[in-house]
């Protein structure tokens, strides 16, 4: 930095120790002029700050963790999200999503993306059959998109993926050729849309990588209950992202990316109509998964968003702003 550019509103910051860093890490970057990364940046440093303090962190820890995630950022590449598996491991991809896509009834309750969706998925017609897996037991996945009024929403792009019968999602093939176990649709006139899926199984998660020598070390298991991932999306909606999980999996209970609500565990269902197949083209006897989504619409989305910070910042004993929609303390 040019000698022009030192601030010379700042205190020199020499002799720095435990007791005072913080503050002046504080004091520097109070020079920011957006409010919003001015009070996250206050809010990182003071946690970090306290956890090193707290735990009397060493220098072996954290170099140790300075490598951990930089083995993740080295393993990862456009298919593979191994940040996106950290974050979902440690509750914080469950977590923000129920801060910034809120909902109560009767929405319908999002989770958490995980690492494997892709955006080159192709764009289907309903009764579309997402897998080429020989082995697997057929789904027939039937559903409905309506607003909280009880009126169908047409025209939404409707992405849906999952693993095969194995347990293993197209990504995970090093011999992939391109999406399989994935589409694209669309919702018709009166909000229905349906597709062939196969039923979903339990599956480990990555274990080959940083994220998985984190669970061994914890003791934690990696399999996650089966599922098909959802994700609804059109202009004027809050977008839904979320998945189903059929009743009954051995870890429903245990999921390792804190993804299960009960609100999305479903029964399933048998096509036992001769009629009913034919109109879907599946054979009588094929599974069936049945779901009606509700969406919020964007307005509905903010305003509870807004409800809920300000009823958070008021527990801590502060009044909130908003800046660009995003909450920060009055006293910022």
């Amino acid at each position: 930095m040019p000698p022009s550019d030192i601030p010379r509103t700042l205190p020199p910051m020499k002799d720095l120790t435990t007791e005072n860093i913080t503050e002046n890490v504080h004091l520097v970057n109070s020079q920011c002029t957006d409010p919003r990364l001015r009070y996250l940046l206050h809010r990182i440093v003071t946690h970090l700050h306290d956890f090193c303090l707290e735990t009397r962190l060493s220098s072996e820890e954290w170099q140790a963790g300075i490598q951990f995630l930089t083995q993740i950022g080295q393993i990862s590449d456009d298919l593979r999200h191994e940040m996106i598996l950290l974050s979902d491991t440690l509750g914080v991809s469950s977590l923000v999503d129920a801060i910034n896509h809120p909902r109560q009834p009767p929405a319908t309750e999002g989770t958490v993306l995980g690492p494997f969706h892709t955006h080159d998925a192709e764009d289907m017609q309903h009764g579309a059959v997402l897998h080429s897996d020989p082995d697997a037991t057929r789904l027939l996945v039937l559903c409905s998109i309506k607003d909280t009024q009880g009126r169908p929403v047409d025209d939404v792009k409707v992405d849906v993926w999952e693993g095969d019968s194995k347990g293993f999602y197209d990504v995970q093939n090093p011999n992939r050729a391109g999406p399989d176990g994935r589409g694209v649709l669309r919702s018709d006139s009166e909000g229905n849309f349906f597709f062939q899926a196969i039923v979903p199984v339990p599956y480990p998660i990555p274990m080959d990588g940083p994220v998985g020598k984190m669970l061994n070390a914890l003791g934690r298991h990696p399999n996650r209950p089966g599922h098909v991932h959802f994700m609804l999306d059109k202009p004027g909606y809050d977008l839904l992202i979320t998945a189903l999980y059929p009743r009954g999996d051995p870890y429903e209970t245990s999921d390792p990316v804190f993804g299960v609500k009960e609100s999305l565990i479903v029964d399933l269902s048998t096509v036992e109509d001769e009629g009913m197949a034919a109109k879907y083209g599946v054979k009588v006897g094929t599974k069936l998964l049945t779901h009606d989504f509700v969406l919020l619409s964007e307005q509905e989305a903010r305003e509870l968003r807004r409800k809920n910070a300000v009823e958070a910042m008021e527990k801590q004993g502060r009044k909130v702003v908003f800046h660009k929609d995003l909450p920060i303390p009055a006293d910022n």
